[in-house]
């Protein structure tokens, strides 16, 4: 599926290109992006080429930490028009709830989702996009936002309780340090953020019920508009389920309510079909973990819900025509 995000999502790109040296309108044309586009936030831009700029700045600069230095520059307003609503929301839960039920708005490519854990409140991202081309950049990028923006809406002294990522460490760690504090993990099961569940729950000063209710009633125009179709549902829950076990239709059936026929009458209507969906899923999140990661097979094949590594191996050599060792060992060699 081709996603399509607000090119606010670059904002900041083409002044840290530059002070690296980069032809950074350049490289946006060869990416296929009109650099016009960047002059209105609200224009949409294709998230694969978004994504293509960040990686190709990262590797032609040798600035592993591209798309994080992005994120230090941005604020709440460079959400567009959802950020109105944020503001006025009566504690942090209620401002990530807001975000993650419009999100759609903002990049449909991004998949974020809130899980409680005890005291602690998990906050996941992850990218819904297949085929080749890393992620690194993207994902340092949304967490960063991600970051940020907890820390503009609960007070500067905030602090995660720990900041993960999939992929493997930076050999510089200096702008992580800065942004994230100590606090950082690599090669974790997830990409995200962990909060205390306090924080989140705490009122927030400026909030406005009245300004709040009026704002929540324009986004569901806006999100109605724009609704998601059963594809995109299905996509979503392989991601969330894959790494709990076995994703099976059945179980994305459960967590729509409906029965497996009707799942698989809707993706036939878009020309989907659940087994190809989760293979192709399986195969973006098997060459990210191995290319961007230093995880072992035995823990991927875990993420990706085999039952076993030898079932994950004979899945990965009928995939990619080789095996997981001799593809990260081609892969990070040419990198």
């Amino acid at each position: 599926m081709k996603f399509r995000i607000r090119s606010a999502s670059l904002a900041g790109y083409v002044e840290l290109a530059t002070s690296l040296g980069l032809p950074a309108h350049q490289m946006l044309r060869d990416a296929g992006i009109d650099p016009r586009s960047l002059d209105n936030p609200e224009t949409l831009i294709d998230v694969r080429a978004a994504r293509e700029v960040l990686e190709n700045a990262a590797l032609r600069s040798g600035v592993e930490d591209f798309g994080l230095r992005m994120a230090e520059s941005r604020r709440l307003s460079n959400l567009g028009p959802i950020s109105l609503a944020l503001r006025d929301e009566p504690t942090g839960r209620k401002v990530l709830e807001m975000l993650l039920r419009h999100m759609r708005l903002i990049n449909a490519s991004l998949f974020t989702q809130l899980e409680d854990a005890g005291d602690l409140t998990i906050i996941r991202e992850e990218f819904l996009l297949s085929g080749p081309g890393g992620t690194r950049q993207s994902v340092e990028l949304a967490v960063g936002v991600m970051h940020r923006l907890l820390r503009e809406i609960l007070g500067p002294r905030w602090e995660a309780r720990a900041v993960c990522f999939t992929h493997r460490a930076p050999n510089d760690m200096t702008s992580h340090l800065r942004v994230f504090g100590r606090f950082i993990t690599f090669n974790t099961e997830f990409n995200g953020i962990v909060c205390a569940a306090s924080d989140l729950n705490q009122p927030l000063e400026r909030a406005d019920p009245a300004m709040a209710r009026l704002a929540r009633q324009y986004l569901e125009t806006m999100h109605m508009s724009a609704d998601t179709g059963t594809a995109d549902r299905v996509r979503q829950l392989i991601i969330a389920l894959l790494p709990a076990g076995r994703c099976t239709v059945d179980q994305v059936a459960h967590h729509l309510g409906v029965d497996r026929r009707t799942i698989h009458r809707h993706l036939a209507q878009q020309n989907e079909s659940f087994t190809a969906m989760l293979s192709s899923i399986r195969a973006s999140l098997a060459a990210r973990h191995l290319a961007e990661s230093d995880r072992a097979a035995i823990e991927i094949a875990d993420l990706l819900g085999f039952s076993s590594p030898s079932a994950f191996a004979r899945w990965f050599r009928q995939a990619f025509g080789e095996t997981a060792t001799a593809w990260r060992y081609r892969n990070t060699s040419s990198r």
